[in-house]
């Protein structure tokens, strides 16, 4: 498959005017809406001017809550806010629950917006797909909010990874979850199939699967045997009166056959006896990572990192300390509003993220079907 990404870097920049800010909509005003608005607020060249939500209120108690004054919200949808020109909106921030990811960016880039897409990407490829023709069509930027790999912990495996040090990778094995972290403290658009679509694997395994795949360069899926289960957020032993509500995953499992001959060990989970299903293995044919899980998993690592290798004949391993990461919300918004006053390239590019997209695609397709499954990511 060629580059994805390529016909972002055939079209001419499109830069936008320095001397002026960059005016910004947030269309859904729930829970993950509140890091994306005062990370905008910390960013002197940008002001928010509107907010959208499908709960009639809510927006305008949203910008209240953190004092952001003169933003327009009476609207009862994100298509009559991107409908709005004398709003003169130069992006969105996408933060509605996952089934509404894909339709939102449409709009939002068939109407010549930038978009900054909360993960998952989508629900489905298919999904997927069209919203990266959507982004072919408009020339636009689209950033996926997979703050994590601007962590310098994630940073530092990438660079390992592309040193060469551990030679031709051929097995990774990764994962995490929470031992108890069904997240129904922010609501229950997380934890029902009409509103979210997945589960763990779209909450936190995303970002899982993003730690590996962007240290190795994001290779074509080829196929996966998928699994998922619901014991925990279905049993109220668990999860008290939401298990009614239950209709997503709560851990899920693949066993994933990447370009170049890579298998993926992947599992994921929300709710389990454990407190992790096993630290991240990166194996290669001359060196290996051990990638240590955190307890909750919060898109870094859980402690020093370990390099394993050989050296003048004897098997040697170095330790990796913990670095000091910066504040990711402020990267993930200002190399989105870098990439529209520049032009691009896209921080966190749909290129790569579809690839992501399709692996949770193919493990709910395998899960269902009770076999192995092939993958194909059309060109665009």
């Amino acid at each position: 498959m060629a580059d994805l990404n390529a016909f972002m870097h055939n079209q001419e920049k499109k830069t936008v005017d320095a001397s002026r800010k960059l005016r910004i909509g947030i269309i859904g005003t729930g829970w993950i809406a509140g890091a994306h608005i005062e990370s905008y607020k910390r960013q002197p060249d940008v002001e928010v001017v509107a907010g959208a939500d499908l709960i009639p209120g809510k927006a305008a108690a949203f910008f209240a809550k953190y004092g952001v004054e003169g933003v327009k919200t009476d609207y009862a949808n994100d298509e009559e806010l991107i409908a709005d020109k004398s709003l003169n909106l130069d992006a969105v921030s996408i933060c509605t629950y996952n089934r509404q990811h894909a339709p939102c960016a449409i709009h939002a880039l068939d109407a010549g917006l930038n978009v900054l897409l909360e993960k998952p990407f989508t629900v489905t490829l298919d999904e997927a797909v069209e919203v990266m023709r959507a982004e072919k069509r408009s020339g636009k930027v689209i950033s996926i909010g997979f703050q994590p790999r601007l962590d310098a912990n994630m940073q530092k495996i990438k660079e390992i990874v592309q040193s060469g040090v551990l030679g031709d990778i051929y097995y990774i094995q990764t994962g995490g979850g929470r031992r108890r972290g069904i997240p129904t403290p922010f609501g229950t658009t997380f934890i029902e199939d009409e509103t979210a679509g997945l589960g763990a694997l779209g909450d936190i395994g995303c970002y899982s699967l993003d730690m590996v795949l962007n240290a190795i360069g994001y290779p074509k899926p080829l196929t996966v045997t998928g699994y998922v289960s619901d014991f925990f957020g279905k049993n109220p032993k668990y999860n008290g009166e939401d298990a009614k509500r239950f209709s997503v995953d709560d851990f899920g499992a693949a066993f994933v056959r990447l370009e170049g001959d890579i298998i993926l060990d992947f599992r994921i989970s929300w709710a389990m006896h454990p407190n992790t299903p096993g630290d991240t293995l990166i194996l290669g044919k001359e060196g290996a990572l051990r990638i240590p899980s955190t307890d909750c998993w919060n898109g870094s690592v859980g402690g020093p990192m370990t390099l394993y290798y050989q050296c003048a004949g004897q098997s040697v391993q170095t330790t990796l300390p913990i670095m000091e990461s910066k504040d990711l919300w402020k990267s993930k918004i200002g190399s989105f509003i870098k990439a529209i006053r520049e032009g691009g390239p896209s921080p966190v590019p749909s290129s790569q993220i579809i690839k992501n997209q399709a692996i949770i695609d193919g493990i709910m397709r395998s899960a269902k079907l009770g076999r192995e499954v092939e993958i194909h990511i059309p060109e665009i």
